[in-house]
């Protein structure tokens, strides 16, 4: 099983044209509430890639926060273990243009962690295989987690992001860490690559269109990204790592589980939204033959 323990948020969406400038008004062209948060997504992407998947998070007790539960069950995602609390849900407003996008989160339920939840982690992490973690909940419950991962001996993934909470002491814990390149340049700094050598098979940096990369036990190993036709970049990362935990999960070995995931993040960008392109199982495998 695969347990992802994280954020779970309604994504407001905009799209528009152009980025506005400080103080500047533009107009958008789309507007849509999509399914989101970094737990959710990830837990999303191992479910549709065949996964037995259990989901820990909070969310209000409110219109989003009913929907996105219901949503997690069609997608055959356990949820017994989400917690639903007064605060209102947590949401992210992101900002589409040009292929790129803006994001701000507001944590809102995915802040209010407590005694019964840090129950449900202790009883869920030693009976997992995988267990995914990011850092749009309290980082002391990342922390905890994490320790149990280690004390039971469970494959943990840790998705530094966003960066404002994480401190290298979270690579004690021995997870595998899968920053994107402008998290890694924030936690290391612009010679990131010669300080991530010192982590060899421990980090995984995505680098968008290029692929990804990760040290080895002597070099930096490359995996070279797919030609797509960019929609909207939201979701790509935790589509890559929802796939590399499935990839874990089967034992499959790192490089091997590196390949995939970036396939299956390759294919998330093709649609808008963050759990939208999130593809199945065969549509993975089919685009590692090309």
């Amino acid at each position: 099983m695969i347990t992802v323990i994280g954020s779970i948020n309604m994504d407001l969406v905009v799209r528009t044209d152009h980025f506005p400038k400080q103080g500047e008004t533009r107009l958008g062209n789309l507007f849509a509430t999509i399914p989101g948060g970094k737990g959710a997504n990830q837990a999303v992407a191992a479910a549709r890639l065949g996964a037995d998947v259990k989901l820990l998070g909070v969310v209000g007790n409110d219109a989003f926060g009913h929907e996105l539960t219901q949503t997690l069950k069609n997608e055959g995602i356990h949820t017994q273990a989400i917690q639903q609390v007064e605060e209102p849900t947590g949401i992210a407003n992101i900002l589409v243009s040009n292929k790129d996008n803006r994001i701000i989160v507001v944590p809102g339920a995915n802040h209010k962690w407590d005694a019964q939840m840090i129950q449900a982690m202790e009883a869920i992490i030693p009976k997992s295989k995988v267990v995914v973690f990011q850092l749009e909940i309290p980082v002391d419950m990342v922390r905890r987690g994490l320790a149990l991962c280690k004390e039971h001996g469970v494959q943990a993934i840790l998705n530094p992001a966003p960066t404002d909470a994480f401190t290298e002491e979270l690579l004690e814990y021995g997870a595998l860490l899968t920053p994107n390149e402008s998290e890694a340049e924030t936690i290391w700094g612009a010679d990131w690559k010669n300080a991530i050598g010192e982590f060899p098979n421990q980090v995984v940096v995505t680098l968008g269109e290029d692929g990804a990369m990760y040290p080895g036990t002597t070099d930096a190993v490359y995996v070279t990204g797919y030609p797509v036709e960019v929609v909207d970049t939201t979701g790509a990362g935790d589509t890559f790592n929802g796939a590399l935990a499935y990839g874990l999960s089967q034992d499959w070995e790192l490089s091997k589980a590196i390949e995939f995931a970036n396939a299956a993040a390759s294919l998330s960008v093709e649609a808008l939204g963050a759990q939208t392109g999130m593809p199945a199982l065969q549509a993975v495998m089919e685009r590692m033959t090309r």
